[in-house]
C-alpha cells in the first residue's frame, strides 16, 4: 500500500508556524525549530539505517515546495537503486570543488615519483611546494594570480636566485596541471618567457660573483665521479669543494701550510684576498685525500706545490680545471661557483649562522668595530659546517642526512 504523498500546500508552508516536523508524505518533512526557522528534510533507510537528508531553508526565499519534492523524489530513486542520496550528493560537491593549490602540488610530486632518479629529488620538490610555497598552498588552484606567484618569489629572488629559479618552474608546473585538469584557463601566472621576465631580474645576473655556479644538489654527484679518477686535476677540484676555497688558494697551497695532527691549512696573508691569514679546517676526507698526494716515502718539502702542474715549480692552473668540468660534461659552470653553490646550501640547508658560512668563504663581515669586537675566526664552528658539508658531498644518491646545528647551540659551545 503506497503512503500518502503531497499533504502540504505551497499556502500551509508560507503561513504554518508550528514547531515540529510536518510531513509531506513518503519521507519528506517540513520542520520548523523553536525560532521560526523553516528547512526541509528528506528521512529514509538505507542498508539498515535511518538516515536524514537536508534539502534546503524552507520559506520565502528559501526552497520551494515544488523544488523539495523534486530533490525529494530524485533521492527516492537512488534509495530504490541501493544507493545512499547523502554520499551521492557528497560526492557530486566534491567533484565541483576547486582543489587548492597544495593539494594539485602534492598530487603532481606523487605522480612524478617513478621519474626522479632518486629520494633526493622528490625532498627537494617537496621542501619548496611545501615552506617556500606555502603562501599559496591553502588557496583555490584557480584563484592564484601573478601578483600571488610574485609574492613568494620576490623575498628570495635576490638572495637565493638558484632556489627562487627553480621554485618559479616548480609553480608553473602545479598550476600548468591544475590547467589540464580543468580547475584552471587562461596564461600561467608563473610562466617565465613573455611574462615573469619583464617583472623580476634575469636570474643569472644574480648569481653571486657572477661565476656559473653548479646547484648545489648536483654536486655530491660530480664529488663522486671525482673520487673515481686518478689524476691531479680531480683531486685538486674536489679539494677545493671540501675547502669552499678560491681555486688560487689551493693552487698555491705549499706542504709547509699543513698541520695534518690537527687538520688545519693555514693560508698566508700574502695569499688572501683580504690580505689577512685564514685558517682553514680540514675534513676527514680532505686529509685522506692529502695523505694519498704524499710521496711513497711520506717525506714532503714544505715548500713544494700540493697540486703541481705539468711545468716543474709551477701549480696547477685554473684552466686545467675548467677543462676537467667541461669533459665530465659541466662546461657552463665555474670552479669559483662552487664557493656559491656552498653558500646557497648553507643558507637553505643548515641552521648555521650567516657569519660562519661567510667566515668560511674568507669573506670580511661587518665594519671594523664589529670585526675588533668578534676577534677570533670560529674554527670549531667553521669546522662542523664544513663536516655537515662533507657529509651531503658524500651522499650522491639519496637524502644526505645533515643535522642542522641551532644558533643557539652554536652559541652555548663558542
Amino acid at each position: 500500500m503506497s503512503r500518502a504523498m503531497h499533504k502540504l500546500s505551497a499556502r500551509t508552508v508560507e503561513v504554518i508556524t508550528k514547531p515540529g516536523r510536518h510531513s509531506d508524505g513518503n519521507g519528506l518533512y517540513l520542520v520548523i525549530d523553536k525560532t521560526g526557522r523553516k528547512k526541509w528534510v528528506f528521512i529514509y533507510i538505507v542498508a539498515g539505517k535511518r538516515k536524514e537528508m537536508g534539502l534546503g531553508r524552507a520559506g520565502k526565499g528559501g526552497v520551494s515546495l515544488a523544488e523539495a519534492r523534486a530533490s525529494a523524489e530524485k533521492a527516492r530513486a537512488a534509495v530504490r537503486e541501493g544507493a545512499d542520496p547523502i554520499k551521492q550528493r557528497d560526492v557530486k560537491r566534491e567533484e565541483k570543488r576547486i582543489p587548492t593549490f597544495g593539494e594539485i602540488a602534492d598530487q603532481l610530486i606523487e605522480s612524478m615519483q617513478d621519474a626522479w632518479r632518486n629520494a633526493k629529488h622528490r625532498a627537494q620538490w617537496t621542501m619548496t611546494l611545501r615552506d617556500y610555497a606555502k603562501p599559496l598552498r591553502s588557496r583555490p588552484v584557480n584563484e592564484i594570480t601573478t601578483v600571488d606567484v610574485l609574492a613568494v618569489l620576490q623575498p628570495i629572488w635576490r638572495t637565493k636566485p638558484e632556489t627562487a629559479s627553480r621554485l618559479r618552474g616548480r609553480i608553473e608546473r602545479v598550476l600548468d596541471a591544475a590547467k589540464a585538469r580543468g580547475y584552471r584557463s587562461g596564461e600561467n601566472p608563473a610562466m617565465w618567457r613573455g611574462h615573469l621576465q619583464r617583472l623580476l631580474p634575469p636570474r643569472q645576473k644574480l648569481t653571486r660573483g657572477h661565476h656559473a655556479a653548479m646547484p648545489y644538489e648536483d654536486v655530491p654527484a660530480l664529488v663522486s665521479t671525482l673520487r673515481q679518477r686518478m689524476d691531479i686535476s680531480s683531486r685538486a677540484l674536489e679539494f677545493t669543494i671540501l675547502t669552499a676555497a678560491r681555486s688560487g688558494e689551493v693552487f698555491g697551497a705549499t706542504w709547509g701550510e699543513l698541520d695534518l695532527k690537527t687538520k688545519i691549512w693555514t693560508v698566508p696573508a700574502q695569499r688572501m684576498k683580504s690580505g689577512r691569514e685564514h685558517r682553514v679546517p680540514l675534513v676527514d676526507r680532505a686529509a685522506e685525500l692529502l695523505e694519498e698526494l704524499k710521496p711513497l716515502d711520506g717525506e714532503v718539502d714544505p715548500h713544494h706545490l700540493i697540486f703541481p702542474g705539468r711545468k716543474a715549480g709551477r701549480p696547477l692552473s685554473n684552466m686545467a680545471l675548467n677543462m676537467l668540468l667541461r669533459r665530465l660534461g659541466h662546461g657552463d659552470c665555474t670552479v669559483h661557483g662552487f664557493r656559491s653553490s656552498f653558500r646557497d646550501w648553507a643558507g637553505e640547508c643548515t641552521e648555521f649562522p650567516r657569519e660562519v658560512a661567510e667566515a668560511a668563504l674568507a669573506h670580511i663581515v661587518g665594519d671594523e668595530t664589529e670585526r675588533a669586537y668578534r676577534r677570533g675566526d670560529a674554527l670549531e664552528k667553521r669546522r662542523r659546517l664544513m663536516e655537515a658539508w662533507a657529509t651531503f658531498l658524500n651522499n650522491d644518491e639519496a637524502i644526505s642526512n645533515i643535522v642542522a646545528i641551532s644558533r643557539k647551540a652554536d652559541q652555548a659551545v663558542a
